[in-house]
């Protein structure tokens, strides 16, 4: 059965990985949004875990429809963890921009309140020299389901090679409650949205379907290796094709002989 494997030291990597970055930027830890959901519960255990709790800033950022039980949870295991927490109520921010732009549509709306918490988490990554820890999740990036310079804007994106399967795996093993992991994924940008109800397929075929992508398969395989249909085989691979954009940068003409974010490479800290 093709399916994206957790590897046994796939914290080791990440713990490895955050204490290298908040050296090389000098900083003095992170700052994330914690929603009480799968993945900004992961990310801010594994950053505890590396980092010290005491480097970890968690920030709960409500607003008119988040659930009350998410951010229950959300302060519990930041407590148990021993994470400094924040709470800022978005409502009155997300009113004003809505209103200023006659804003009503449920899609934009919900961008909304993901780029204002990416503006709370960046003023807070300002004020006391933090670098924000993303969530975001390698089903997530690509297909394209996240907000474009909001929840998708971070410094450090310390699930974006893991699978939403393999995060789940993850969470069990570091210690995230059951409850937290077995809750239906959603972003809660509006009552009743759920993750899977949007991308139109659930995460464990979604996930099947995107390592046969990555492992550059031709769709037979895919339909043979991960027992899965061609329509949702063509599903997934029109999400990853028409999401490129969000993967990137601004697009730049290239000129020079080496170009951002085409042949500039940032490791190499020689210039």
């Amino acid at each position: 059965m093709l399916r994206p494997v957790l590897k046994p030291d796939a914290q080791a990597v990440i713990s490895m990985f955050l204490k290298h970055h908040v050296s090389l930027a000098q900083a003095n830890g992170v700052v994330i949004g914690m929603s009480g959901g799968l993945d900004s519960s992961v990310a801010a255990k594994l950053a505890a875990d590396a980092l010290g709790p005491e480097k970890v800033l968690g920030v709960l950022m409500p607003e008119t429809s988040t659930p009350d039980g998410c951010m229950a949870d959300a302060r519990a295991m930041a407590e148990e963890w021993g994470i400094e927490v924040l709470e800022i109520n978005i409502r009155d921010m997300v009113n004003v921009i809505s209103h200023g732009l006659d804003c009503h549509d449920k899609s934009r709306l919900g961008n909304i309140k993901a780029r204002c918490r990416m503006t709370v988490l960046y003023n807070l990554a300002s004020e006391r020299k933090l670098l924000v820890l993303g969530t975001g999740n390698k089903s997530e990036l690509l297909t394209g389901y996240f907000t474009k310079w909001g929840d998708g804007g971070s410094d450090l994106a310390v699930l974006g090679d893991l699978y939403k399967t393999q995060v789940r795996e993850l969470a069990a093993k570091i210690g995230v409650p059951e409850r937290v992991i077995a809750r239906a994924p959603s972003g809660d940008l509006w009552t009743g949205q759920t993750d899977e109800n949007e991308l139109g397929i659930d995460y464990t075929t979604l996930d099947r379907i995107l390592l046969g992508i990555e492992l550059g398969m031709k769709d037979a395989g895919i339909v043979k290796g991960a027992k899965v249909t061609q329509e949702q085989t063509s599903h997934v691979r029109n999400l990853v094709r028409k999401s490129v954009h969000k993967r990137r940068m601004g697009l730049i003409p290239k000129l020079g002989s080496r170009t951002v974010g085409q042949d500039w490479r940032e490791a190499d800290l020689s210039l």
